[in-house]
């Protein structure tokens, strides 16, 4: 059996973690002559309501302002991250709960393989705080592959 990797996605939201799994997808994409997709989902979540019901109000700017944003931002990185590409990415940004939305765009675009970052925090913290990650490991319809932040050392738990 040969594994192949012909579409990979690398949803990012910008921050030091997600920077922290991007070599991963780039030399993964570059090993495997495959299209390297990035993905970056406005979570919509969080936006909207100050009250609940028909007094619900918007809480900041509106849905398409962070779009703009998100989308200035998708082509910093691009041209900060992804130039030295041999083929050129795909880039895309959307609104959503972003695991959903992960999950959807690999479903849509036939991604063989995810590349995401992952905090590694323990079970208390994520029982609290959730976790994207976690949500794509178990929900995604191809391989994920989750970098850790931190060192390559083996440490004994």
């Amino acid at each position: 059996m040969s594994i192949r990797f012909e579409n990979i996605l690398h949803p990012t939201d910008f921050s030091p973690l997600s920077a922290h799994a991007l070599p991963y997808a780039i030399s993964l994409a570059e090993t495997f002559s495959a299209q390297l997709h990035c993905l970056y989902v406005v979570d919509d979540a969080n936006l909207y309501w100050t009250t609940f019901g028909p007094e619900a109000v918007p809480l900041g700017p509106p849905l398409e302002e962070f779009l703009k944003q998100g989308r200035a931002r998708m082509e910093r990185f691009a041209a900060e991250h992804l130039a030295p590409l041999k083929r050129p990415p795909i880039t895309h940004v959307c609104a959503g709960r972003p695991f959903a939305e992960i999950i959807a765009y690999s479903r849509e675009h036939n991604v063989d393989l995810i590349v995401l970052g992952t905090h590694g925090r323990g079970a208390i913290a994520h029982m609290l705080l959730g976790s994207t990650t976690e949500k794509v490991v178990r929900k995604a319809p191809c391989a994920v592959l989750t970098i850790r932040a931190g060192e390559h050392e083996f440490v004994m738990p």
